[in-house]
């Protein structure tokens, strides 16, 4: 049985007035002048209808006014309304002598009503103290006619007017309230859409930033270690070739190690794929601190000897150990990389309790001195502090103290506190 859906279509009559009431909106937004020309031209017919046809007898107080008089005032009341929207007050000032002679003279024409069209738009698109003077110069012409001509009581004509004149002002200020919220709306789901994309393009740099670092410490590292493995090998052939066939060896060992983590990465970069395709991607735990003995000892076959000294027992979360991993990592290849022959390495950890753990990396290298602003033109120091700081610990990186010879890298991660 199909699931019940609360989702309605829109009725076909309600979506085809929604689509036509927008298209026009549309053309009125490309074309205003255009548009205000027909609605203008209208009225004004209007006007000329009522006049020429004579339906302006049926409400007149007097029926002896003249023609070309009849013209003025229809046209005088109507023509304005090109205005409505740009000047929509100078528009209903401009109609006022009219609508005074057209009550003096009691032709009480209909083109009079059309002021109200006038304060529709002021409400519309003033502000709205102004509809106080703008009631007035509507209701003078109907003080003026029931003065002159005496027909109806006073309540009934001026509340009549009154009732006009509210209904017009109360029209134009809720539509006018309905679109400022429809365009609060927009402009909210603008900004939405806006912080949206930024907050994406800021965790895809975040994410490819982790990927570089990632790849940096996995390529750069093993890639560093196969070239000791073969530079050693290189000069082993000539003398030892037992010692060549284990370098070609540990060389192979390597570099199937880092296709396989480097396929691992891969894997997990393309969940979502293997998710659609139900493959699970393998997700081989990052490395930690049981890992160590094995980093050391491909940096050793790659002729760089490591002295590790543990003080205390290590009781680091799994995050906290790849931190450690991954600079002790670095480290030793930037010693391989730079460090030039005959150099040694040594290792101090020192654990303490609630997770906090210092790390020390000396080496003795012979090498020309090596500046921490040229370390920081890779990627290598950048991505030990990115990681240091997500526990917010301190890394010093730079050459040891006169008159000790080399370079040391020094890590510490403070306490972890429960949040």
């Amino acid at each position: 049985m199909d699931p019940v859906t609360h989702d309605r279509a829109p009725e076909p009559l309600t979506e085809y007035a929604h689509r036509l009431t927008g298209r026009l909106r549309a053309f009125d937004r490309r074309h205003p002048l255009l548009w205000d020309l027909h609605f203008t031209a209208f009225w004004v017919t209007a006007a000329l209808i009522d006049h020429l046809g004579g339906g302006w007898r049926n409400n007149a107080h007097q029926l002896d006014v003249p023609g070309w008089l009849l013209l003025t005032l229809s046209l005088g009341l109507s023509v304005p309304l090109l205005s409505r929207r740009t000047h929509p007050g100078a528009a209903l000032a401009a109609t006022l002598p009219f609508a005074l002679v057209n009550a003096w003279t009691g032709a009480a024409l209909q083109a009079a009503l059309l002021q109200l069209v006038l304060v529709y738009h002021l409400a519309l698109r003033r502000p709205l103290r102004n509809l106080w003077w703008a009631t007035a110069l509507v209701m003078t012409p109907v003080l003026v006619s029931v003065a002159r001509h005496g027909e109806g009581t006073w309540d009934q004509q001026i509340g009549s007017q009154l009732m006009s004149v509210a209904v017009a002002a109360l029209i134009g200020a809720t539509v006018r309230t309905r679109r400022d919220h429809t365009e609060a709306l927009e402009d909210r789901a603008r900004r939405l859409e806006s912080e949206r994309d930024q907050q994406a393009r800021l965790a895809t740099a975040a994410e490819r930033a982790r990927i570089a670092r990632e790849m940096h410490d996995i390529i750069g590292h093993n890639l560093s270690v196969i070239t000791g493995l073969a530079d050693g090998g290189r000069y082993a052939a000539a003398k030892s070739p037992e010692r060549a066939a284990q370098a070609l060896d540990a060389i192979a060992t390597t570099s199937r190690q880092a296709l396989t983590e480097l396929r691992r990465l891969l894997d997990v970069l393309r969940e979502e794929e293997n998710e659609e395709a139900k493959e699970p991607a393998d997700l081989t735990p990052q490395p930690g601190l049981t890992d160590l003995d094995q980093l050391l000892d491909g940096v050793r076959a790659a002729g760089l000897p490591v002295q590790l000294t543990v003080d205390g027992t290590p009781t680091l979360p799994p995050g906290r150990q790849l931190t450690v991993y991954r600079v002790v990592q670095e480290a030793l290849t930037n010693t391989l990389k730079h460090a030039g022959p005959h150099t040694t390495a040594a290792i101090d950890l020192s654990y303490r309790e609630k997770a906090a753990v210092t790390v020390t990396i000396t080496d003795t290298g012979t090498a020309p001195p090596r500046s921490p602003d040229t370390r920081a033109a890779g990627r290598g120091l950048p991505g030990m502090r990115e990681r240091t700081a997500l526990y917010g610990g301190t890394l010093e990186a730079g050459p040891r103290p006169h008159p000790e010879q080399g370079w040391r890298v020094r890590l510490h991660l403070p306490e972890d506190i429960p949040q």
